[in-house]
């Protein structure tokens, strides 16, 4: 692939960038200690508007990790509710992606409460839902008085916290809970002038896209331009162009961005001598094939990524890890001319010895660099919401400086090699020489070789859907449950339907964002179910209490954790599994009752071409909706007792895809609690086998539902 002509701009608006815009300053703040306290340091210097996006919030980390003693509070929530309070005027609007089930477990509970309900009028939180079917709000901005803002890759929650140097057992690397967490490196840029007005045009974009509501921010008054800059930190490059680059999924009215994806593949066609990455995931097939191409040249540049040497945790090892393994055997191919390495963080007396390396920078000879939210994987090309910073030397001396600086800045970190020493070895000698010529006995790069092994390389890994590169269409998904030949509803039906729907929906949003989300947990639900549970009616009690909870619309897998943990494995999930197949049948027959003509003439077209296909696959269709469920188990079960959908399919679908949802729940459960009263090596080692299985057994039948007959059969390629 032929290198682009440096003379001419690379960076082009509507290309691969939004737009470019000035700064006076740009700053780069490695890891969280620096981020953190300049963060806190501008916001104190807030006026009239803060604007936070982010992939988790969470109200209770602290941005110092020692009391500041300036007089305000410390953990974040707090922190910016007294900002708001102090200063008149002053409005907060903080975004977070409204998150999926899956992460539920590390993340604040009750954030709504804690940073909207509990807070002053001025101070706003909600979460972001506004995405296609799997997609995350992925951006990490703050913008302060659209004079500073701030974008990269940490995220405004726990465990971002670290110094540069990385210590193994920092003791000051505590989480809310008071638990110590391993060492973490992430990087934010900081700018100011016009790029941070640009900034929160997108933050205010972003929130009315979210909440379909505009932001309202008071003007400031004439002549009241202040600096919030953060008092010592200097910048590292001043008086210059920075583009901003979106990539956003097309949802509802909303067309896909893709700048982000075409700058990735213009910067990696225009290096000549080095390019230079950190990465959290590296699975994107658009930088596999710029990569392979590069590398299969004579006269290419070197290539250098750095990353972590495993995935974190079981499940992102057998997805994300397996497919990274695989770019990284398709590179190695490539590489004819030994120009590629891919690195992780060696840190000593660390256990698993690497650095979780979260952060997404590339850097492209000593012309380009691109800071922000996205990794190299295929989300962040077109799926998720990402920004990223983007600053072009264009040949200009002092940029070129200031560039190669940050380089070498995170070389040295890494390598604990003074920047200059590192900055003159490539210079003499290389990108890769320079490295290896610093690799130490500390704290260093080593060179990683990713091998998935034969049980995770034997598995049907769809990369549409471990790291999408697209939004799923919902047809595909669900469809039609209605028939064409439907006859026209009543008026009473139509009332009724409608009464039932407003009520459902009035319950399910009662849990999710009420005070009655604090009944919606194992810790307040064991207790109750306790009571009864050497009665002899204690089964059929158990059965009731699901079917009344699922007319309440109340979540099943909390009931379903309450009974593992309550009954035991063996009697829990014999009792869980007749519970929720009796409440799946009530509501099923609800929905039969209310009618499929009601449904069909409410729905609209695209609903009903939906449902028509889902009842012609009624079984696979029912299984694979309860391996991955697309909403509240109550309104599945009354959309499927509506459709076409057999009731005997709906019972065995329901039967097949929830037994393996309900086994690992009530075995983790029940392992959960042993854990807590009587914590053994092998309580744990009892829970990192019951993940597996549950993992294997979830991808063995995604195997299953997409047999090539069963594809064939259906007439899909």
């Amino acid at each position: 692939m032929p290198a682009l002509n440096k003379l001419n701009a690379l960076l082009t608006p509507g290309r691969n960038c939004w737009r470019i815009e000035r700064t006076n300053r740009f700053g780069l703040l490695v890891d969280g200690s620096n981020y953190f306290g300049a963060l806190r340091e501008s916001l104190k210097l807030a006026r009239h508007s803060v604007f936070i996006l982010g992939w988790d919030i969470d109200s209770r980390m602290r941005l110092l990790p020692h009391p500041a003693d300036d007089g305000l509070p410390d953990e974040l929530g707090d922190f910016l509710n007294a900002l708001v309070k102090q200063r008149r005027g002053l409005v907060a609007y903080v975004l977070s992606w409204d998150f999926a089930m899956l992460y539920a477990l590390e993340r604040e509970w009750l954030p709504l409460y804690k940073l909207d309900w509990r807070t002053h009028k001025r101070m706003n939180f909600r979460l972001d839902g506004s995405h296609p079917t799997g997609g995350s709000h992925h951006q990490k901005i703050v913008v302060i008085d659209d004079e500073v803002a701030f974008v990269g890759g940490l995220d405004l929650t726990r465990r971002r916290w670290d110094t540069r140097e990385h210590r193994a057992n920092d003791p000051r690397r505590i989480d809310p809970d008071g638990r110590p967490y391993a060492p973490f490196h992430d990087a934010q840029a900081m700018v100011d002038g016009d790029v941070a007005r640009a900034v929160g045009e997108l933050a205010r974009e972003r929130w009315f896209r979210a909440t379909g509501k505009p932001p309202v921010v008071p003007a400031p008054s004439p002549g009241a331009a202040h600096d919030c800059w953060p008092p010592g930190h200097a910048p590292v490059a001043t008086d210059l162009d920075v583009a901003i680059a979106r990539t956003a999924p097309r949802f509802r009215d909303y067309q896909s961005i893709e700048e982000i994806r075409q700058l990735h593949e213009d910067l990696l066609a225009s290096a000549t001598r080095y390019i230079y990455a950190e990465t959290q995931y590296l699975s994107s097939r658009v930088i596999a094939q710029a990569l392979a191409a590069r590398l299969r040249e004579t006269q290419g540049p070197e290539i250098v990524l750095v990353t972590h040497r495993v995935q974190q945790g079981w499940l992102e090892q057998a997805s994300m890890g397996v497919l990274r393994a695989r770019l990284h055997r398709r590179l190695q191919d490539a590489d004819a001319h030994d120009r590629f390495r891919l690195y992780c963080v060696e840190v000593p007396d660390l256990e698993p010895h690497c650095l979780n390396v979260h952060s997404k920078i590339l850097i492209i000879d000593d012309e380009v660099m691109t800071i922000g939210s996205a990794n190299l994987n295929n989300r962040s090309m077109g799926f998720d919401t990402e920004c990223n910073l983007v600053i072009e030397a264009r040949g200009e001396a002092r940029i070129q400086a200031a560039i190669a600086a940050m380089r070498n800045s995170l070389l040295g970190e890494h390598l604990a090699t003074e920047p200059e020493v590192i900055g003159e070895r490539i210079d003499r000698r290389g990108l890769i020489h320079a490295i290896e010529d610093s690799t130490g006995d500390g704290r260093t790069l080593r060179r990683v070789a990713l091998e998935s092994g034969p049980e995770l390389e034997n598995i049907p890994l769809d990369p549409r859907l471990f790291d999408p590169e697209r939004p799923v269409e919902a047809e595909i998904l669900v469809t039609e449950f209605l028939p064409k030949e439907a006859k026209r509803p009543t008026a009473h039906g139509a009332i009724l339907l409608a009464a039932v729907v407003v009520v459902l929906s009035g319950l399910a949003a009662a849990w999710r964002w009420t005070p009655l989300h604090d009944w919606v947990s194992i810790a307040s639900m064991v207790p109750l179910v306790d009571t009864f549970t050497r009665s002899p009616w204690a089964p059929f009690a158990v059965v009731a209490i699901f079917v009344i909870a699922g007319l309440m619309v109340f979540p099943v897998m909390v009931m379903i954790g309450v009974t593992g943990i309550v009954f035991g494995p063996l009697l829990g999930g014999i009792y869980a599994l007749a519970g929720a197949v009796a409440s799946a049948a009530t509501t099923y027959w609800l929905g039969r009752v209310i009618g499929r003509e009601t449904v069909r003439r409410l729905a609209g077209p695209r609903l009903n071409r939906l449902t028509q296909q889902l009842a012609r696959r009624g079984l696979v269709a029912m299984s694979l909706v309860r391996v991955v469920p697309l909403a509240p188990f109550t309104i599945v079960n009354m959309v499927a007792g509506a459709s076409l959908i057999g009731f005997r399919d709906f019972m065995l679908g329901t039967v097949i895809g929830m037994t393996p949802g309900i086994t690992i729940t009530v075995l983790f459960a029940d392992r959960i609690a042993a854990a807590f009263s009587a914590p053994s090596a092998a309580t744990l080692g009892w829970l990192g086998l019951i993940t597996g299985i549950a993992i294997a057994a979830a991808l063995s039948l995604q195997r299953l539902l997409r047999r090539p007959g069963d594809r064939a059969a259906a007439g899909e390629p």
